[in-house]
């Protein structure tokens, strides 16, 4: 009982961040734990005992009773000064005599505030995003509450509507929609000639028919049931429509991923990409090696991964099989398809930690990775390390049909391997010299053996690197750090998919502002932001054919609720959406803003929180 009534509170203040704990009664030599998004260090009010990454044990002096007792706390790296509220110290508790106590922090993530009613006419044009290819007006409205048809793709759409909370969509004496296959049409394509008398849509595909109805129910949330009349002529500018979640920094309900899901097919995304496998947890149940799920789903005090990251006393989970077929399930009747990342050979701490044979025994000073882990890379001269990467990339293959594995290859520590002697002989005996070469040399392994099976690889962008050529093997490659990488991986003879962090990473805060939340080493991104910018401007329309998608980036690292991530996805979804589909890039910041003020009531009628600070 010793732990109850405490009172726990922290404040950025300058570079560092000032937290007070107060309690009731006297607390003898306590501990506290807590986490922050990079290493720290103790300025003052206790002393650092044990750390991982941004994990920290502080021990501090007895607690009196009703005295508040401060400690001052900063990042090691200068750089990580505290921003926001997202930098303050996340699933803290206190540990003493055996016990633990949560220490909750207040106003833990954006606040959506209270929003007043919200125009929907300050867009000059129609109110829909993404922008469609064609749209010529013919004057006057259909008003339209729902539509009759009963196609396929207007079944799967009315079903999206319900799920999103929406009116229903399908009424057999609303107005009628004729659907007419149209071969004329690309692949996602579709034409709608909306009149007084009735609705034809034509379809160049079943994903072009789904969309074309995707667009009614839009339009009508948006013009309020009165349909412009005229003709829109729609397909996208590239095959892949992308939105990534971060599952392995937090766990993501199944049921919030579908929530997820049901928002990008509203917005005509077509990829998700899933990140299950980091450092801090591998959450995907797979058969070939148990103990990854089993041993590293759960984090916090007793666990083989401490409470990085808002872990707190104990959280987390995974996912099971069953788990996998129903969000692939549920994608696929959203025209979305899922592609599972497994995240090698960095950000493997926590693969290491319960599979210790994946490292070098006579390594003496294993690497730091820049999140502050040591030892997280495999090693690719140990045989084990094969074993497990051969297993697991095609029992994750197996799983997903999308035909693709995401093997990760980003964040490789600067001295990566550099003591260890068996990789000092296997790049001696392949003719390798960097860490690159060695990296590039382990991807081009790996995907090489996938390819045998007929699974394509894709990769972060640093997987272009290497004397030998990097990954190969036609490898999909993401390009995070900004436009240039993907533009040379480009040159290289990679498809790439643009995701610069500038732009359309959505775990940054959208301004400068204390009061906001999120991460800051990239750039604040505001609404604005996410379409300023080209995926193909004019110093690269040499490889243009090469550029093949846009997607939006969520990492999770200061998410330790699953509702913390809608206000971060809405309204910026929408310039992802925009810059993915819009062959032109002609919606503008103005434009983008006005649109989001069209959408607003949208996602308030499905009940997801918007960001006031966008």
């Amino acid at each position: 009982g010793e732990l109850m009534n405490l009172q726990f509170t922290a404040a950025v203040d300058g570079s560092s961040v000032l937290c007070q704990i107060t309690s009731a009664t006297p607390i003898h030599s306590p501990t506290l734990c807590f986490s922050m998004m990079a290493p720290v260090r103790v300025m003052d009010g206790g002393t650092l005992t044990h750390s991982l990454a941004g994990y920290a044990e502080v021990a501090l002096p007895d607690l009196q009773p009703d005295r508040p007792h401060s400690l001052r706390l900063a990042h090691v790296d200068p750089h990580f000064r505290p921003y926001n509220r997202a930098w303050l110290p996340s699933g803290a508790y206190l540990r003493s005599g055996g016990q633990c106590i949560a220490l909750p922090l207040l106003h833990q993530g954006v606040d959506p505030g209270q929003f007043a009613a919200t125009p929907t006419n300050g867009f000059d044009g129609l109110r829909l995003v993404p922008q469609p290819t064609e749209w010529t007006p013919a004057g006057g409205s259909l008003p339209a509450a729902a539509f009759a048809c009963d196609h396929p793709a207007f079944r799967r759409a009315g079903a999206l509507a319900e799920r999103l909370g929406l009116a229903p969509l399908l009424d057999a004496g609303a107005v009628r929609v004729t659907v007419t296959p149209d071969a004329g049409l690309p692949a996602e394509g579709y034409r709608l000639v909306l009149t007084p008398q009735g609705i034809t849509l034509f379809f160049g595909d079943e994903d072009g028919a789904f969309w074309g109805a995707v667009t009614l129910l839009s339009l009508r949330e948006t013009h309020d049931g009165h349909l412009p009349c005229g003709t829109i002529t729609d397909a996208p500018r590239f095959g892949w429509r992308g939105q990534h979640l971060d599952c392995a920094r937090h766990y993501f309900a199944p049921d919030t991923i579908r929530r997820l899901l049901d928002l990008m097919a509203l917005f005509k995304l077509n990829r998700f990409h899933w990140h299950f496998a980091d450092d801090e947890a591998f959450r995907l149940q797979v058969d070939c090696a148990p103990v990854l799920w089993q041993k590293t789903a759960f984090r916090g005090e007793g666990e083989a991964i401490p409470g990085v990251f808002g872990g707190g006393i104990r959280s987390g989970g995974s996912y099971s099989k069953t788990d996998a077929t129903a969000l692939i399930d549920h994608a696929a009747r959203n025209g979305i398809a899922i592609l599972p990342e497994i995240e090698v050979p960095a950000h493997a701490y926590a693969i290491n930690a319960v599979l210790p044979d994946l490292t070098d025994p006579d390594d003496p000073r294993p690497e730091t990775s820049i999140q502050g882990y040591p030892c997280n890379i495999l090693n690719p001269a140990m045989p084990q390390s094969w074993n497990l990467l051969q297993a697991l990339a095609v029992e994750v293959a197996d799983l997903f049909p999308i035909g693709i594995v995401h093997l990760g290859g980003d964040e490789l520590p600067p001295a990566a391997w550099d003591a260890s002697p068996r990789a000092s002989a296997l790049k001696d005996r392949e003719g390798l010299h960097s860490r690159d070469d060695l990296q590039g040399w382990t991807m081009s392994k790996l995907a090489g053996l996938l390819e045998e099976r007929g699974i394509r690889s894709a990769a972060w962008e640093e997987a272009a690197k290497g004397a030998q050529g990097g990954i190969g093997h036609s490898a999909l490659l993401f390009s995070w750090t900004g436009q240039k990488p993907g533009f040379d991986a480009a040159r290289a003879g990679y498809d790439v998919v643009m995701c610069p962090a500038q732009n359309v990473y959505l775990d940054m805060a959208h301004t400068d502002a204390t009061g906001d939340w999120g991460a800051a080493w990239a750039a604040f991104v505001g609404l604005k932001d996410t379409v300023a910018w080209s995926p193909v401007p004019d110093e690269a329309q040499d490889i243009a054919h090469r550029i093949v998608g846009v997607q939006g980036c969520f990492w999770s690292e200061f998410t330790t609720e699953d509702h913390q991530v809608e206000p971060m996805i809405a309204p910026r979804i929408l310039g992802v959406a925009s810059k993915a589909w819009d062959k032109t890039d002609r919606v503008d910041g103005p434009a983008l803003q006005a649109l989001a003020l069209a959408y607003a009531p949208v996602f308030d009628r499905i009940g997801w929180a918007r960001n006031p600070w966008a």
